[in-house]
């Protein structure tokens, strides 16, 4: 695990984002809601422009990606939303997972946020189990996937501030 460094993209990143989002496009299609079909062909003004609507973390192993993850504004004030984890399958199991997570809850520190808010399919045991046990819990919010209306994903919540126990006042 100590090898593995993450840092936040800026704009001259695109082609790095680009490289990573595509390789999780093509290694986990269904935990995204698009596509490398989709994907593969956008320019070079597409992949700035993402980058400049969220904070794209990235983990890099000896000059390598092994993983990526977004962090952007959810719905609710002082709430941040972590999205579109993904990890190398070789890196899995690592600590990689756990280091985006870190960095993404002192990204959204540093901005203010009281809180981090992620979605995970009800199906995905292992997602649940991980985040359950960095400090996430389950808030009463479920929806349809995006991909899947036919599986459920629940909403989960780390407080980011002095209060453990706080939640945003607006319905999770």
């Amino acid at each position: 695990m100590s090898d593995v460094t993450v840092r936040a993209l800026g704009s001259e990143d695109w082609n790095a984002y680009r490289e990573v989002r595509l390789a999780a496009l093509k290694e986990s299609p269904e935990a995204f809601a698009s596509s490398y079909d989709a994907e593969v062909e956008y320019d070079e003004d597409f992949w700035r422009l993402r980058l400049s609507r969220s904070a794209r973390l990235l983990a890099e192993a000896g000059g390598e990606a092994v993983g990526i993850a977004s962090l952007g504004q959810a719905e609710e004030d002082g709430v941040a939303e972590l999205f579109g984890m993904w990890v190398s399958p070789a890196r899995r199991g690592t600590g990689v997972a756990w280091q985006l997570t870190e960095a993404a809850a002192r990204h959204a520190r540093a901005a203010g946020c009281r809180a981090l808010k992620l979605w995970v399919s009800t199906d995905n045991g292992r997602a649940v189990a991980f985040f359950s046990s960095f400090g996430f819990r389950p808030a009463d919010q479920r929806r349809p996937m995006t991909t899947d209306p036919t599986v459920e994903e629940l909403a989960m919540v780390l407080p980011l501030g002095d209060d453990p126990g706080w939640v945003p006042t607006t319905a999770l």
